[in-house]
């Protein structure tokens, strides 16, 4: 029968309980060491690895160091020089005093340390738990710390390892976030199973190490965050739209310092591009929260890479309204890796995979939370795109959505009294010609724009309505004879159950029967719309969301959807003046470097690229 009394564990067993809290991988040994590394002041640090971490973890720094004293409660545990009395002043990034101890307990832990006033250094070993010796070493000021063996102690733990490679890559992967919070330290990552890494320290220059950590495009795409609400402050870089990547691991957060991995900021990063980065896509950003340590709990976990905010609401507004307020004041230009990706383009053996970015086409993807738009253009006078007149909207004219048939010609050339238009005057340029009655080329001061004139209108198409939604009901235009959609009687059920909600947009519809609606209004901006694709396309998209939030909160994604269905359609051919009204409003709408579906606008060429293809530079 098994004794069930009570007893006390030995200090050995508690160690190893606490370590599969602490230490889950050998990347989690190297966080907590380069903490400790940090919190001594170090500004130089090498990490050196074998077996990805397993077969060994050596982390050397030029820290403050320790004596003998210091190294011997260093291996016990709870035993820190870090705090006191309270965890409300947090300073440090290791406060818990567990994590040498737990190392020990299931490695062969040696450290070797002298202080930066002392004569000579010592060295303490513990293996499994186990003190082996404590004796004097010979060690210039500093810390070296080596772990050999991880997981020996408790063998069950090495069957949960990844491969090498995988371990050696979260052991990178700590370091850059590291190295991001501290520019002013220097890096060197080694080991057999990898070449060095180096990340040379920066100084105040945070956007140099960032440029190594995330590549030197990021420099040229980055949008600077500098924010504050009540006692936070938010500052660091985000990414233009345009500049996006296939997963969320060039995000990177920092609270006091301390890089974390908060589900609270990444949700709040994805929801401040939600309506500029399209689904399965991901912004570049590296955030840096800053407030009072009271206001923030960073003992939830062992591991400290969650925290709690007393105010999530406050934190999550300031980086949501930080971020989009940068977007619309910066972040309308085209990421830079679209000319790269284009020059790249002309070279033997290129491949269309390697572009910086996957088109989608819009008809494939629908609408969700993650996915939504952002902001239009109309161009001013009658239009020339049909001979219906035009519906007019804070003094703008939007040209009606009539199909043309295509023209043979593939190119439209500009009157000369465009071409007499200074470039140097817009940021954007002065258009110099249509070609293949969807792209229209202009010609800036340094260089030259492309722009898809379909992604570019349906964005600023969908600003208008936004802006709109927010003071008025949507002017509408009413059709002369109803158009009648047959639909499930489901589908007629969910649009008549917001029909009210889509009468705000200027969409006003009628049940028509069990099974058909009756279309009577349609949005006036739009000019003429394909109300059977539009309402059928609703209705899908209607079908997919929880109904019970009711339609005002996703008012946005419709007025999108309908911005989709009214925009210039690729084969219209444009005169010099549309041309020219499609780019200058560009230039005053933010978020019009990229559509509703996340996808570039345009791309521009710097007058050097084109000499570049020339071989004149």
């Amino acid at each position: 029968m098994v004794d069930m009394s009570i007893k006390q564990l030995s200090e050995t067993l508690i160690n190893q309980i606490a370590a599969g809290e602490v230490i889950e991988r050998p990347a989690s040994a190297a966080k907590e060491l380069i903490e400790n590394a940090l919190d001594a002041g170090a500004t130089r640090i090498e990490i050196a690895t074998s077996g990805g971490g397993k077969s060994l973890l050596r982390v050397s720094d030029n820290g403050s160091g320790m004596d003998e004293r210091d190294l011997e409660l260093a291996v016990r545990r709870h035993c820190t020089s870090k705090i006191s009395t309270t965890l409300d002043d947090i300073q440090t990034l290791g406060f818990r005093g567990e994590a040498l101890p737990s190392i020990g307990s299931v490695a062969r832990l040696s450290i070797s340390s002298r202080r930066r006033d002392s004569d000579g250094g010592a060295e303490i070993a513990v293996a499994g738990g186990k003190l082996q010796h404590l004796r004097p070493a010979a060690l210039n000021p500093g810390t070296i710390v080596e772990v050999r063996d991880l997981f020996f102690a408790t063998p069950a733990r090495l069957k949960f390892l990844k491969t090498e490679k995988a371990e050696a890559a979260a052991i990178t992967e700590i370091v850059k976030r590291m190295a991001i919070a501290f520019p002013q330290v220097r890096f060197v990552l080694s080991g057999t199973d990898r070449t060095t890494l180096e990340f040379p320290a920066t100084g105040e220059d945070h956007l140099a190490r960032m440029a190594q950590i995330l590549g030197k495009d990021f420099r040229d795409n980055a949008i600077e965050i500098d924010a504050a609400r009540e006692d936070v402050s938010l500052t660091g870089f985000a990414g233009v739209p345009t500049f996006n990547r296939g997963n969320a691991q060039h995000q990177y957060a920092f609270v006091n310092g301390r890089p974390v991995q908060d589900k609270l900021v990444l949700s709040a990063i994805r929801g401040a591009y939600a309506e500029t980065i399209p689904s399965g896509r991901y912004a570049v950003a590296v955030l840096s929260i800053r407030l009072d340590p009271a206001l923030v709990d960073v003992n939830v976990h062992p591991a400290k890479s969650d925290v709690r905010f007393r105010d999530p609401q406050l934190v999550r507004g300031l980086i949501v309204g930080a971020i989009r307020e940068a977007l619309a004041r910066d972040g309308s230009r085209a990421a830079t890796t679209g000319a790269d990706g284009m020059l790249r383009s002309f070279r033997p053996g290129f491949q269309p995979n390697g572009y910086a970015y996957r088109p989608q086409q819009p008809q494939q993807q629908p609408w969700t939370a993650e996915t939504s738009p952002s902001r239009p253009y109309v161009a001013p006078g009658n239009g020339g795109f049909g001979e219906r007149p035009q519906a007019s909207f804070d003094g703008l004219a939007m040209p009606t959505a009539r199909a043309e048939t295509p023209q043979p010609s593939a190119w439209t050339a500009p009157s000369p009294a465009t071409e007499a238009e200074a470039p140097a005057r817009f940021p954007l340029g002065a258009a110099r010609a249509q070609i293949h009655q969807n792209y229209i080329v202009a010609q800036t001061e340094d260089g030259l724009v492309i722009v898809d004139q379909h992604a570019a209108h349906e964005r600023l198409v969908f600003e208008a309505m936004r802006k709109a939604l927010h003071s008025k009901r949507l002017a509408s235009q009413v059709l002369l004879i109803p158009e009648i959609i047959d639909l499930p009687e489901e589908d007629c059920d969910r649009l008549m159950q917001f029909s009210s909600e889509l009468g705000e947009l200027g969409l006003a519809i009628e049940r028509f029967g069990p099974g058909a609606i009756a279309v009577r209004e349609t949005p006036a901006m739009l000019g003429e719309v394909d109300a059977s694709g539009l309402i059928r396309q609703l209705a899908d998209e209607i079908a997919e969301w929880d109904t019970a939030s009711g339609l005002s909160a996703k008012l946005e994604y419709v007025a999108a959807t309908m911005a989709c269905h009214g925009s210039v359609r690729s084969g219209r051919r444009l005169r010099p003046e549309e041309m020219n009204a499609l780019l200058r409003q560009m230039e005053v709408t933010p978020g019009s470097g990229q559509c509703n579906h996340g996808r570039p606008t345009y791309i521009e060429l710097k007058l050097s690229d084109i000499e570049r293809l020339f071989g004149r530079s």
